[in-house]
């Protein structure tokens, strides 16, 4: 196996972030309302964390094509939102003491991480771990 993701990156519009809302049917104001957004902490809108988290689909699918996606265990943690207007990029690397479990994670331009975890893709036939 590969030890390195194919690394995937996107600029995440507002655009993007009201059709993602379209389609998630999540229309939270910190999302898709920019003057409620600019009032919060956040200081103007996000995006869906579910959003950043495709890209890591992305890069596992392109890097092992996409039946390798039918089973796996993905563990991750949201560790910075994403704002509109960001570009952000997903990726890994191959735990060398576990074949097949990856670190992933989704960073910003800057190379601060948003999301990080790991995800172990499991072979037809084997139990997924609990």
């Amino acid at each position: 196996m590969t030890s390195t993701l194919e690394a995937v990156s996107m600029t995440v519009t507002q655009a993007d972030i009201d059709l993602y809302a379209e389609l998630t049917n999540d229309f939270n104001p910190l999302h898709v309302d920019p003057a409620f957004a600019a009032a919060t902490p956040m200081g103007g809108t996000i995006a869906h964390g579910t959003l950043s988290v495709n890209l890591i689909w992305q890069s596992l699918a392109r890097t092992f094509g996409a039946a390798a996606l039918e089973r796996f265990d993905l563990d991750i943690r949201f560790l910075r939102p994403l704002h509109a207007g960001g570009l952000i990029t997903a990726g890994g690397e191959g735990l060398a003491d576990a074949p097949g479990r990856y670190e992933v994670w989704v960073k910003d331009a800057n190379g601060g991480a948003l999301i990080a975890g790991q995800v172990a893709l499991v072979h037809a036939g084997e139990p997924a771990s609990d």
